[in-house]
């Protein structure tokens, strides 16, 4: 393999090898307004040492979206005690940025400043172009004498690069109060990453205790209230960037970041979500407009369009990867009862994107088309599972407690997407396309099937592999049974109803390591020992692979 195995508020573009450069970090919410009230809250998303040491960088360094020639450098730092996220408070503060190709960082390359303002929570971006292709670099943030931890990052293969391999990380659904990140720091601890991808649900905006932790909170959201207004977002988000083994992900490689209904609010759709309550918790296009605003200052990440996570990206003639928008113009989700899964006029990707979508794939020369999606696409029937499965799992789905065979948040709940895009992919002869997918807090490997109903004599139009969460509830949480449990009774009969399903996994949490070659992309799915605890060890469990030109998936021994 030849891998190793913009502007946002503040941002700046610069060029490399720049001369003479010398090297120096769903409750009502009653938000108070003043920042005397929200200090607590605030003060709960920092360390300790906060409020003792400033200017400081508290909430570690990240990089994203790689280039060709460049990355995506972000920070947040704190000036003064009081300059808490989402406070408001802090004076502007001058921070310098440093790329150097070793990470002693006496080789530097690049290096400018960049101001951090209240008015961006004192997050900072740096859009660092001038790079070489497929190269490691390090980087690190300075202000006012301190200096942030140093981080690796890599630059994508060229465009037109004949590129053996690319190596990314996978995951979905990390909910903190349900347990602690190690699937980050098994990540980070592999060394081997080109990028890793992040698929949604980054945070959860839900209160203290009101989404589940099987009765548990292994450590208390902050703010402890469902978040609504732009400072709660922020205040959410800072919370998450304190978790050490997050950092060292963010730290060790690149990401590449796209939004799922959590960091808004559980199953958003265009004109509001399930869990807003319009007028009471404020009115849903600024509660969106505020989520928005708050993960474009959070993350790492270079918007193709403006307000929108859909983009792609490329890692030379190897991969392209298309990532998708599942939540900003989505039609309403409906239940069988209330409305037609099949009607026309309903959309999950909203028509400007999907025809984006469809001419990327059209237009792809690439040997592999990874489209990220934050649902599942796959169709999927409940069939003939026994009611003590049916009602968890209904629920998890957010299902009809009835049983009816549809996640109507899914693909599922909006087939005339699916159908244009899977018979697009046929028409065309388009191959190769695998769907990377998160969500669902289970782990999948999945045939696409152009007509599930006569599979598998119909035939396949992709593959899609799902990850399963990092912390989130799946079957056997919500059973509150032991891990195994229910995925000895559940996942045969998902099987046998759903003979395009190659694997699911119900009850385990962990991550997934995608392995591309010009043979085959394979995806090596690891479990966690336990979530609640910090130490938790990783261990690999199952691994799928799809041959390059036959949209199918397959059992792999081992893992790459």
């Amino acid at each position: 393999m030849t891998s190793r195995h913009g502007r946002s508020q503040s941002a700046v573009s610069a060029t490399a090898d720049t001369a003479s450069l010398t090297p120096r970090r769903r409750t009502v919410v009653k938000a108070a307004a003043a920042t005397a009230a929200l200090a607590g809250p605030l003060a709960a998303a920092l360390p300790a040492r906060a409020v003792q040491q400033a200017p400081a960088f508290l909430h570690g360094v990240a990089s994203g979206d790689p280039l060709p020639d460049g990355v995506l450098l972000w920070t947040r730092v704190t000036p003064t005690p009081d300059a808490l996220p989402g406070s408001g408070a802090g004076p502007d503060t001058e921070v310098r940025w440093t790329v150097a190709r070793d990470r002693t960082f006496t080789d530097v390359v690049a290096q400018s400043t960049v101001l951090a303002t209240a008015a961006s929570d004192h997050t900072v971006k740096a859009d660092v172009r001038g790079l070489r292709p497929a190269t490691d670099y390090w980087f690190r943030f300075s202000a006012g004498g301190a200096d942030s931890p140093a981080a690796r990052t890599r630059t994508a293969p060229a465009a037109d690069a004949s590129v053996a391999g690319l190596r990314l990380g996978v995951v979905s659904c990390a909910n903190w109060e349900a347990g602690h990140f190690a699937a980050y720091r098994h990540l980070a601890a592999r060394g081997d990453l080109d990028a890793w991808l992040h698929l949604g649900d980054y945070i959860y905006e839900y209160g203290t205790g009101d989404y589940g932790t099987r009765g548990t909170v292994v450590r208390p959201h902050s703010p402890a209230h469902e978040i609504v207004t732009l400072a709660d977002y922020r205040t959410r988000h800072a919370r998450y960037k304190t978790d050490p083994d997050l950092q060292a992900l963010h730290a060790t490689a690149p990401v590449i970041a796209m939004w799922d209904d959590h960091e808004f609010a559980n199953d958003t759709w265009s004109g509001g979500a399930e869990n807003h309550t319009e007028g009471a918790e404020g009115a849903w296009a600024a509660r969106q407009a505020a989520a928005k605003r708050a993960y474009f200052e959070w993350m790492p990440v270079r918007p193709a369009v403006e307000g929108t996570t859909y983009r792609r990206l490329r890692f030379g003639r190897l991969a392209d990867l298309s990532l998708l928008d599942l939540r900003s113009f989505r039609s309403r989700q409906v239940s069988l009862g209330d409305g037609d899964v099949d009607d026309p006029r309903r959309t999950l990707t909203g028509r400007a994107q999907l025809d984006w979508l469809k001419a990327g794939l059209s237009a792809s020369d690439t040997t592999w088309r990874l489209v990220g999606t934050s649902v599942m696409i796959s169709p999927f029937a409940l069939g003939s599972l026994p009611a003590t499965l049916l009602k968890p799992l209904a629920k998890l789905l957010g299902l009809p407690q009835e049983g009816l065979a549809l996640n109507t948040d899914q693909w599922d709940g909006y087939t005339a997407d699916r159908r244009e895009l899977l018979a697009h992919l046929r028409g065309n002869a388009i191959r190769n396309t695998v769907f990377l997918t998160g969500d669902i807090h289970m782990a999948w490997a999945n045939d696409v099937p152009v007509n599930a109903g006569t599979y598998p004599l119909s035939a396949s139009a992709a593959t899609e592999f799902v990850v399963t969460s990092v912390t989130s509830d799946n079957l056997d949480d919500i059973l509150k049974v032991g891990e195994g449990t229910v995925n000895a009774v559940a996942s045969p009969l998902i099987r046998a109803a759903n003979r395009h399903v190659h694997w699911v996994d119900t009850d385990r949490h962990g991550f997934g390591v995608l392995d591309l070659t010009a043979e085959r992309a394979q995806m090596d799915y690891y479990v966690l020992s336990d979530r609640t605890k910090a130490g938790a060890t990783a261990a690999w469990a199952r691994s799928y692979r799809t041959r390059s030109g036959t949209q199918r998936v397959e059992r792999a021994d081992a893992p790459v």
